[in-house]
């Protein structure tokens, strides 16, 4: 069976509030409430707010957050231990939101929050420098090329960003757009993060801008492939790698159940083993703990690729994890480290 990660105690949670909001925040150790207002231009999307545990926490078994107006909102993965919330409906223009967390989640003294760039140009504007310097190192599927030439690649630029790779499949291809928080910048982002030692949020903090600059200005780029990953559940359900927009390797997967079924849509992994003991509960209220599950990598909660035993492939058998062969999950493990995208398709 494929596993799900358990919910962790929040012991010590960490709130962020997004960088979107005008702040005003009053904490206690039961409760973290948020209240800001919304810029008229703010698109729904991005995120509203991030949660940091002490131990690694499944998004799938996160209560619903609570907001006053009410928002429809869904939790993503962003790390092992990291959480965000985004705003899935329509936002009104300078409308003040009280954001509350769940009150199961108990927060400790430390708890804290930030608050910065209220204003979405500017977000956008660093969004696109973002892309910029990931571009110029490669850790992108896209190029930049300036406007004028650039006497400093270091410095944002106005200037265009092209597909490297013509035969780059349309799930992916949809996901981009400049400017704005998409998971294409996010896993290029967490990659970028994990080759530089850096925690592997998504999110540029300041000590990810330096590193960013740094890379540019000492022309330290990526020197790996550009690598995707793409689960289709059409039957025979397959897994399919591009490696620089050229098809790699595909090999036959199991998803999940319908009563544990595999989550559709893009996500970065955020989390892998050589192996590990996988524990969880079946449908039936059963226990299960199956050792020595090899070539582990998660994307999505207890979403993960994997090698496992099966009599057969390309049909749902697992708990929500992509089941391989061992000998499948062995080739797709190495090209697949941190921030590497899987797309799961119907």
């Amino acid at each position: 069976m494929s596993s799900r990660l358990p919910l962790a105690c929040a012991l010590a949670l960490e709130l962020v509030a997004s960088s979107l909001l005008s702040v005003t925040a009053a904490s206690a150790t039961s409760s973290f409430v948020v209240t800001g207002t919304f810029p008229a231009s703010i698109s729904a999307t991005l995120p509203l707010l991030r949660l940091h545990f002490n131990a690694p926490t499944s998004a799938q078994k996160l209560p619903v957050l609570r907001t006053q107006p009410t928002l429809t909102t869904e939790w993503q993965q962003i790390g092992a231990r990291d959480v965000q919330a985004v705003v899935l409906s329509k936002l009104t223009p300078s409308v003040a939101y009280t954001i509350s967390v769940p009150t199961r989640m108990t927060c400790a003294t430390t708890c804290s929050f930030s608050a910065v760039l209220p204003h979405v140009a500017t977000v956008a504007a660093g969004l696109t420098y973002e892309a910029q310097l990931l571009a110029e190192l490669n850790y992108l599927p896209v190029s930049f090329r300036p406007t004028s030439p650039a006497s400093d690649p270091t410095q944002a630029a106005n200037g265009s960003f092209s597909w490297k790779y013509v035969t780059l499949p349309l799930a992916l291809k949809s996901q981009w757009q400049v400017g704005v928080d998409n998971v294409v910048l996010r896993g290029a982002l967490m990659n970028f993060q994990v080759v530089n030692g850096l925690p592997t949020s998504g999110v540029a903090d300041a000590a990810t801008w330096a590193a960013l600059v740094s890379d540019v200005a000492t022309h330290r780029g990526n020197s790996g492939s550009y690598n995707y990953v793409v689960v289709s559940e059409t039957s025979p359900e397959t897994t399919t790698l591009y490696v620089d927009g050229h098809l790699r390797f595909r090999t036959l997967a199991n998803t999940g159940i319908a009563v544990s079924p595999t989550a559709t849509g893009t996500y970065p992994i955020y989390l892998r083993y050589l192996t590990q003991t996988m524990k969880g509960t079946n449908p039936d209220g059963t226990h299960y703990s199956d050792p020595g599950i090899p070539w582990v990598s998660y994307f999505h909660g207890g979403d993960a690729l994997h090698g496992f035993l099966r009599s057969s492939y390309g049909s749902p058998q697992s708990l929500g994890c992509v089941e391989m062969t061992f000998d499948a999950a062995k080739v797709l493990w190495p090209y697949t480290p941190i921030g590497t995208l899987v797309s799961v398709t119907a």
